[in-house]
């Protein structure tokens, strides 16, 4: 049963215990994400990219930063710079992005002492330099000044003055969990004010032209317990004021905003703004309980997870307005699936993950981060994709920079807190979210200290261990993820198997009285298993993909020992040969899978033929190599597809069999 509950104004509490998205005091939130601190992830997957987040991504892209003159669009309006203002009107959100980004490393107990002491040195100078461009009133914007001081709330679908302030917001309550300091948190506070005061029902109108002031602005209530953001997120929910702003449909559509959220079923426009008015709707719901949110959120996710994502875990397939298509319009080569959206697909699904405890969350949130979004930065961590493919012709992927770059310091903001992800707590106790060589130091919600010390190799290995130190003998439950992907699961407390009624894509619930060093094992046995798409995503009839475990795998044509992906075609009902390949783009599991190519280049072929000419047609045999989708464009530049023209293997089976082939190792190399 939710429950309904705005509460009244209450004392902040410690800054030490709030998470990425602090839900203790949340009375629809099924579970409670622990902090970022909380949680040091030891050696794998994950820490290599954080890694390469802190030693390179941050760096650079601060350089990036100052030499395009974000920056200086601050330090313009206090007369230290006299330069003109540089950049598209959103560009104080990409300091604010990569303020957030470098605060969650400071909070992150990874990141040595000296790294932390050198990033909040880099942020101070930034924060002075931003509230030095501060005006009296609380406004904050380098745009909207001088000579456009007059437009300032007059622009709203295009202005993107609500965006940054929702970044600025994020950023200073980042910071503000990460070191106690007050320095951004009340310049953003006096900016929200600013808003709170001056719009809303009965004075001026408003709405956000690009969805993200609303998850900020709950997440403000969640830090300083004022109910009066909260009050305003509900306006903006509502859409009371669209006549009064003079919003067209289109606008409303475009922007996923101007009418009530509740009247939604389904995502349409702007792919990034959508899901971010979601994630800002399940933030809403989570402390208010209102169901009408609810059930909304419920249709929009089906409408997601069923007709408009992609197997990556991207969204937004239309270059034009980086929007959704019709339902299952997800053409390959033409996805647009912006990075951004990708870390929108995540963030959405972390809160619909805490507000149900529901592990279906868990699988869409995992997808979305091992491929949509972490193909976004590359391995180096200074080239970036804007937009992630799902086929290529070999054209320059990847960039340093962008005009528009509000990608690289997104994924640079996730990835460093990232450890806040992997764990939570509930009153009945412990949930594992994620899977990585990890150590959890915090507490279960009675205050008894808990340590999870958790060993694996995954995503390469579904084999994982855990050991559970209670400060006491504590009786308790841990919920451990079952991953949609696995067929089987095979779960041992100190050695002895455990059995119950348990499913893929549930949370496994173990509940005993746990003594210090009690040990779990499970193993999720990790196939390869080739994929195929609804008959109705028209572009995939008779392709397929290949996944295993969580990642999606593709061709990339230098792989393939001279083979035009263009000719090539994947053999069904067949099975994966899994290397081990610890030189190639960091370490990776390649795939080996049987297929053909065309003896004669398909270009030569005639445009249309008769279907028996087509099935006669002369192949010869080839092994296809296919690498994780994520780590595509690393190399030298290279044609990719992700899905595969399937073709019958000599025994007639069905190109759109959605068959799993267990994979056989051979010796890494």
């Amino acid at each position: 049963m939710w429950l309904v509950a705005l509460q009244p104004a209450r004392e902040p509490d410690d800054w030490s215990r709030q998470g990425v998205i602090y839900l203790d005091h949340s009375l629809n939130a099924q579970m409670h994400p622990v902090p970022v601190s909380a949680v040091r992830l030891g050696e794998g997957f994950w820490s290599a990219r954080r890694k390469m987040t802190l030693d390179r991504s941050l760096p650079t892209m601060l350089d990036l930063l100052e030499e395009h003159g974000d920056v200086d669009n601050f330090r313009r309006l206090s007369g230290k710079k006299n330069v003109p203002r540089r950049g598209p009107l959103y560009t104080d959100s990409d300091v604010y992005k990569w303020i957030e980004a470098a605060a969650w490393a400071i909070a992150s107990s990874d990141t040595p002492v000296a790294d932390r002491q050198h990033l909040k040195a880099k942020i101070d100078s930034l924060i002075a330099d931003i509230v030095a461009a501060q005006e009296p009133s609380g406004y904050l914007n380098t745009y909207y000044v001088g000579d456009r001081a007059h437009l300032r709330f007059t622009e709203l679908v295009r202005s993107h003055e609500d965006y940054c302030l929702g970044h600025l917001i994020q950023a200073a309550i980042a910071y503000y969990r990460a070191t106690g300091e007050r320095s951004l948190l009340d310049p953003a506070i006096k900016f929200a004010d600013y808003i709170v005061a001056n719009f809303g029902p009965a004075k001026r109108p408003f709405f956000t032209g690009h969805p993200e002031l609303e998850m900020a602005l709950v997440e403000l209530y969640r830090t300083t317990g004022q109910t009066k953001y909260l009050d305003f997120v509900h306006y903006l929910f509502s859409g009371v004021d669209r006549d009064r702003l003079r919003l067209t449909p289109a606008d409303t559509h475009y922007t996923f905003s101007g009418r009530a959220f509740t009247s939604r079923t389904e995502f349409e426009g702007h792919a990034v703004r959508a899901l971010y008015a979601a994630s800002g709707a399940t933030d809403y719901f989570a402390e208010s309980g209102d169901v009408s949110f609810k059930r909304t959120l419920d249709l929009l996710w089906t409408d997601l997870t069923q007709r408009k994502m992609y197997i990556t875990g991207g969204i937004g397939s239309r270059s034009n307005g980086e929007s959704f298509g019709d339902p299952y319009e997800l053409p390959s080569g033409q996805a647009y699936a912006e990075t951004c959206a990708s870390v929108a697909n995540v963030m959405w699904n972390f809160r619909m993950l805490a507000i149900t405890g529901n592990s279906r969350y868990a699988d869409v949130l995992e997808r979305a981060l091992y491929n949509g979004v972490n193909s976004g930065m590359s391995l180096s961590g200074t080239l970036y994709c804007y937009r992630n493919p799902l086929q290529t012709n070999g054209e320059k992927a990847r960039s340093p920079w962008y005009d528009t770059t509000c990608c690289p310091p997104n994924v640079e903001r996730l990835f460093e807190s990232l450890p806040g992800y992997f764990y939570a707590t509930s009153r009945e106790g412990v949930f594992v979210n994620l899977f990585h060589n990890s150590d959890l130091d915090w507490h279960l919600e009675n205050g008894t200290g808990l340590k999870l010390v958790q060993s694996t190799n995954y995503p390469w290995s579904g084999d994982i261990r855990l050991t559970v130190i209670p400060e006491h003998p504590s009786q308790f439950t841990i919920f451990l993820r079952w991953p949609a992907w696995a067929a089987s699961a095979d779960v041992q407390i100190n050695g002895t198997k455990v059995e119950g009624d348990f499913h893929p894509g549930d949370f496994i619930p173990l509940t005993r009285t746990w003594q210090s060093n009690d040990s779990i094992a499970v193993s999720f046995p990790i196939q390869t298993v080739p994929m195929q798409a609804n008959p109705r995503v028209s572009d995939l009839y008779g392709h397929l993909a290949l996944m295993r475990g969580p990642l999606v795998y593709a061709l990339e044509q230098i792989d393939q020992n001279g083979a035009s992906l263009n000719d090539v075609f994947i053999r069904a009902a067949s099975s994966g040969l899994v290397e081990v390949r610890k030189e190639l783009l960091g370490g990776v599991t390649v795939i080996h899978y049987p297929g053909f190519v065309a003896e004669k280049p398909l270009a030569d072929e005639s445009l249309y033929e008769s279907a028996a000419v087509g099935l006669a047609r002369a192949k010869r045999p080839i092994t296809l190599t296919f690498i994780p989708y994520y780590a595509w464009a690393n190399r030298e530049t290279s044609p990719m597809e992700v899905w595969v023209p399937a073709t019958r293997s000599p025994d007639g089976a069905n190109p759109n069999t959605n068959v799993h082939a267990q994979d056989r190792r051979p010796e890494a190399r």
